[in-house]
């Protein structure tokens, strides 16, 4: 009886030292734009990230806005996003460390096949001002302070236009204030044309009656960084282990994966990886 004892409580003890070593395992915070989450390629290397480091990866998937957001108030550790001007600007006003590249696709405007307002073939800037002047066909923006949203606004001004004006142009310019995959949804249901990563509309295709009207544009270059926040600005943040996820996308390994995820489900190349290194449009 004794020695049944003894063991239980052997095993009891062994079972708190285990829980207890679980407990201890690090975790990471990382907000990151919902183009990268709604493509699937998050849920494809987390599992692969936490198994190396022995950590636990607390992803949020926000709008690039937010994204910064959440960073600037320290709630999370790394950021992965692709708005560059406000990349830049994140990290001159001291809340970000360094903007390491990974990897790219491109921007397309989308719409119905029949293509209502005539704006197949032209570029980015003729094509926003050719919706605007004939108002033929509706246009669906994310609305919601992303960087898909941000590079809408790029495009609108390089065309001659003040984005408020714009948003109060008339009902055929819907704002979705949703993520990119959901704004795909509402394009479609509503026949419209919007703006979308490559990625997620590749992987969102077989949902869509939507096909790429305009694909070709220098504006159209998109892409993916990864940023640390600074823990100068933010002393809790755990800024080892936000190296080390930068490490893992940009390593030989992973970058390979990323150039192969999705080719062989949707028949292309989702991400052009490009580890820290700027690629030119």
């Amino acid at each position: 009886m004794k020695n049944k004892v003894a063991s239980y409580l052997a095993l009891l003890v062994l079972t708190s030292l285990l829980l207890g070593a679980a407990g201890c395992r690090a975790s990471l915070k990382m907000a990151t734009t919902t183009s990268l989450y709604d493509t699937g390629l998050w849920g494809y290397l987390e599992p692969m990230f936490e198994k190396k480091y022995n950590v636990a990866l607390d992803i949020l998937s926000l709008g690039s806005g937010a994204a910064f957001e959440y960073g600037k108030r320290g709630d999370v550790d790394v950021i992965t996003i692709h708005d560059k001007p406000n990349e830049e600007k994140f990290i001159a006003e001291g809340y970000g460390v360094e903007r390491v590249p990974f990897a790219y696709n491109y921007f397309l405007i989308v719409g119905s096949k029949d293509d209502p307002a005539g704006i197949k073939g032209l570029s980015p800037e003729d094509a926003f001002r050719k919706l605007f002047n004939t108002g033929a066909g509706s246009f669906v923006s994310r609305g919601d302070d992303s960087g898909t949203h941000s590079k809408e606004k790029a495009i609108w001004k390089q065309a001659g236009f003040d984005y408020e004006v714009i948003r109060k142009a008339g009902s055929w310019y819907i704002e979705a204030g949703r993520g990119m995959g959901p704004t795909l949804l509402m394009s479609s249901e509503k026949g419209a044309y919007t703006l979308t990563d490559m990625g997620t509309f590749v992987s969102y295709k077989g949902k869509l009656d939507l096909v790429p009207i305009v694909d070709k544009g220098s504006i159209l270059l998109n892409v993916y960084s990864a940023i640390a926040v600074n823990p100068g600005k933010q002393p809790k943040t755990n800024i080892d282990m936000a190296n080390n996820l930068i490490a893992f996308l940009t390593s030989p390994e992973i970058q390979k994966l990323i150039g192969n995820y999705g080719a062989k489900e949707y028949g292309m190349q989702l991400f052009i990886p490009c580890a820290g290194a700027e690629p030119k449009s």
